[in-house]
């Protein structure tokens, strides 16, 4: 036994794409890496700004504090002491009254030395860096001599402004010219429809040359596709995006052309036999009454067949078109079920009808009267594939915020590779016997439109020689709607 169950959905629509075209795409494009790389440098620059000026003032610290170690270990040096020191970096001056500064807590974050801890600290980076220490008997303050290393750093960060400056000029024609390569494409398919816009002014050469791109673009040739390298993958994401709309082009031209074709052919077979009974009352029938009656009977089936299968184009290209009118209404899904089976009850007597639902109701809202289309399309399938006699089953349930209607035969069953085409327009899968029961093929294309347009979908169970089980699920109407 071949089983086989499928959920039919159909895909979300594509959201649509925007383009902006006020600016020049290379332009905005250069324009935004010259800021970004501006942005990084001063980030940068600002970097090194702050570690110099940790560097100028650790080393201060540093400095004083080996210098502090040697007062404290032999003393305040004299006068005289004092006169050779100015050949250094750093100087000792006496106090002649208490310190003055800032306390040690200032540079907390800095890794400071026992030696200058009492300290108070003074500071002008650019010139010097001055700590005045507290002493038992004269206060002194040792001051290191910044201007050399300050100097050095400031033409040090002139030099990297200037190569920033420098790097950053040549940059912006180097980007300009590597974007307007990478987007030549682009400007050749823009110079493209600017000469498509303006035809009158090409020259007959041109628009041979241009006739002889545009014939290779037809239905002939919707399979084409556009190939790129794969290092440009900007603008092979492009044309993948264009790829995928030709394919989706290509499937639609393909559908449209297999439902005229199909629509065509179901027309031809009652218009064939309208137009035979018509020649046979014309050459003879008007005088034989039982060829005359026999006649009208088949010309008005015939007609009735026409109807319903024109009624069922019109309703699919009205779906097509979005323009179906579709009017919610809240109910209640087991009553609705209850009114189809007692109707087919009544068509179809040699038939076992067997309703499987609970007392409780099942509300949902939708459009009553197309959800009623979807349930008896799903019963004349059940009827029309099963024998007499045989039972026919219509379940009710609701789960998950879903309604779950089942209607399920004790027919032939379908093929397991039919399965997935069933909802296909036109499509049979005996065509013979399709034909028998005067089928058309479009019943579950519009009871697959109908359930998907009230956010449902269906799904499939068949087994060959055992029966046939199709569901449709609809989301059951919210609590606040039901106390409404």
């Amino acid at each position: 036994m071949a089983k086989k169950r499928q959920r039919f959905q159909s895909p979300p629509p594509t959201a649509p794409i925007s383009t902006a075209r006020d600016t020049s795409l290379a332009f905005r494009l250069n324009l935004g890496f010259f800021f970004r790389q501006l942005c990084i440098f001063v980030v940068l620059d600002l970097l090194l700004v702050g570690m110099a000026l940790c560097g100028l003032i650790l080393y201060g610290e540093n400095r004083c504090a080996d210098v502090a170690a040697l007062v404290e270990e032999r003393g305040v040096p004299t006068q005289d002491a004092l006169a050779w020191m100015e050949a250094s970096d750093y100087t000792i001056t006496l106090l002649d009254g208490e310190p003055t500064g800032y306390p040690m807590p200032v540079f907390s974050w800095l890794p400071m030395r026992e030696e200058t801890a009492d300290g108070l600290r003074l500071w002008d980076l650019s010139h010097y860096y001055q700590i005045q220490m507290p002493n038992e008997t004269t206060p002194y303050a040792i001051t290191v001599n910044l201007s050399g290393i300050f100097q050095t750093l400031y033409w040090a960060g002139v030099v990297v402004l200037v190569f920033q400056g420098i790097f950053l000029l040549t940059s912006l024609f180097g980007n300009n010219r590597s974007i307007h390569k990478v987007l030549r494409p682009l400007q050749e398919l823009a110079a493209t429809a600017s000469r498509l816009s303006s035809m009158t002014h090409m020259s007959r050469q041109e628009l041979e040359t241009l006739a002889g791109e545009l014939e290779k673009i037809n239905v002939q040739h919707l399979d084409s596709r556009i190939d790129l390298p794969a290092s440009q993958k900007e603008l092979r994401s492009l044309a993948q995006s264009i790829n995928a709309m030709l394919e989706r082009i290509n499937r639609a031209y393909s559908a449209q052309a297999r439902f005229v074709s199909d629509a065509s052919h179901e027309l031809r077979t009652p218009i064939a036999v309208i137009q035979g009974y018509a020649a046979l009352l014309d050459r003879w029938g008007k005088d034989d009454p039982e060829a005359l009656q026999e006649s009208i009977s088949a010309i008005r089936s015939e007609a009735k067949s026409m109807e319903a299968l024109v009624e069922q184009l019109l309703f699919l290209a009205r779906g097509d078109n979005d323009t179906q009118p579709v009017k919610p209404t809240l109910f209640d899904l087991s009553a609705l079920a209850g009114e189809v089976l007692r109707e087919e009850e009544m068509i179809c007597p040699d038939r076992v009808f067997l309703p499987r639902w609970g007392e409780e109701p099942v509300p949902v809202r939708a459009d009553q009267g197309l959800i009623k289309q979807v349930m008896r399309v799903l019963m004349d399938n059940a009827i029309k594939y099963s024998s007499p006699g045989s039972r026919i089953y219509l379940r009710l349930s609701a789960q998950d915020g879903y309604a779950r209607l089942t209607v399920q035969d004790e027919g032939g069953g379908i093929p397991p590779e039919s399965i997935p085409h069933i909802f296909e327009r036109f499509y049979r899968a005996d065509q013979s016997r399709d034909r028998k029961t005067g089928g058309t093929g479009l019943g579950l294309s519009i009871a697959r439109w109908i359930v998907e347009r009230h956010g449902g979908w269906f799904e499939v169970v068949s087994r060959q020689d055992v029966g046939t089980r199709i569901s449709f699920l609809l989301p059951l109407a919210p609590p606040e709607q039901e106390a409404e």
